[in-house]
């Protein structure tokens, strides 16, 4: 009786949370269905959490901005790169390499197209971003986090899965309960990893416009840059309102489960994350992201009426109190945002991506 040998899967990532996070929860679901693997990534991600049984290889690597000089030498970082995990990838002889994009991911999944290994692009955002578009042409397979991808190349399969929520946020999941006019309201604001800026000024000045009625009613989690905390934290207080401020909040799962509100940038995780923990949002997409993909991924939220997608361009301190009276004062709406946002989630979706890798190996295995 021949022994089954377990499939070998690589999973190259970018070292932020954006692509470890459904790094980390397909890692979990490939050990289940009893494969090995690798995370390939740079030096940020070689400390990141991941599963029991994950080994890790770091993979040079640059983004080819700034000037021409820089440039270059980001491209020739990424060829070398290659090269070096080439020869790694020829000793270990992986039966598939997932790219979930970032730079780092180039040179591995480049290594692997050169050596006839097929690959899985994961797109995480509603507007293919340039390391997986730069990938693409040679991909088995086009795995999406959001039902819809502009960008997509022509003739290339494209298979939407979602996108892999960390299981803390999963199992914080409580139904969305609207206060009534007369409760406490709790607002959850974050920007990301490390705040917006914009946010310091415009959200307080923007509350500083309710009626004290509706103020008194507040209670405010904002994550706040670490230089705008003693400004943001003296702007509440002047105004009587109670308000958690911090540059970093660890239990952010716990966060959300509370949340009536979220005011938040639409990167692909967050977007993940208010849909999977069912939370009505405003959405103000980071002007300077990539081909501007969060407004992209904030357009599938506003149209599906989980969210509102409203540009920083045109935010105003008086435009957004109207924001916040109308939800606040409407707790139905809030309600059915929730609800909607909740028919987006895609809870397995780091299931779903484990079995089309696991079908992609049986299927290479066959033929």
């Amino acid at each position: 009786m021949t022994d089954i040998v377990p499939p070998t899967v690589v999973l190259a990532a970018g070292g932020t949370g954006g692509h470890l996070f459904p790094a980390q929860a397909t890692a979990q679901a490939l050990i289940a269905r009893g494969a090995h693997v690798i995370l390939a990534t740079d030096s940020r991600g070689m400390t990141y959490p991941m599963p029991d049984g994950v080994d890790r290889m770091q993979v040079p690597s640059a983004a080819p901005v700034g000037n021409m000089i820089a440039k270059l030498m980001a491209v020739a970082k990424l060829a070398a790169g290659a090269a070096s995990i080439g020869r790694k990838l020829g000793r270990l002889r992986p039966d598939l390499v997932i790219g979930f994009g970032g730079y780092p991911s180039v040179p591995t999944v480049l290594a692997a197209q050169q050596r006839g290994i097929p690959t899985i692009l994961h797109e995480q955002n509603a507007l293919m971003g340039r390391a997986n578009r730069f990938l693409a042409g040679r991909a088995t397979v086009i795995a999406t986090g959001m039902p819809t991808l502009e960008n997509a190349p022509e003739g290339k399969p494209v298979v939407f899965v979602g996108n892999p929520v960390r299981q803390a946020v999963l199992e914080s999941h409580t139904p969305y309960l609207a206060p009534s006019r007369t409760e406490p309201f709790n607002l959850l604001v974050f920007g990301g990893s490390q705040g917006a800026r914009v946010f310091s000024t415009l959200i307080p000045e923007a509350i500083a416009l309710l009626d004290d009625d509706v103020r008194a009613r507040l209670h405010i989690t904002q994550q706040v840059r670490q230089e705008d905390l003693d400004q943001v934290r003296g702007r509440y207080r002047d105004m009587g309102i109670e308000a958690e401020t911090a540059a970093f909040f660890d239990d952010m799962p716990d966060r959300y489960a509370k949340a009536h509100l979220v005011i938040s940038r639409a990167g692909a995780s967050t977007c993940a994350e208010l849909t999977a923990t069912g939370r009505p949002a405003i959405l103000v997409p980071f002007p300077f992201a990539a081909g501007d993909h969060q407004t992209f991924n904030a357009k599938v939220l506003d149209k599906a009426e989980a969210a509102l997608l409203r540009p920083q361009a045109s935010l105003t301190e008086n435009l957004l109190a109207r924001e916040l009276l109308t939800l606040i004062s409407h707790p139905g709406r809030l309600t059915a945002m929730a609800g909607n946002a909740l028919t987006l989630a895609e809870p397995t979706a780091h299931e779903t991506l484990a079995d089309l890798v696991m079908e992609s190996v049986s299927g290479r295995a066959a033929a």
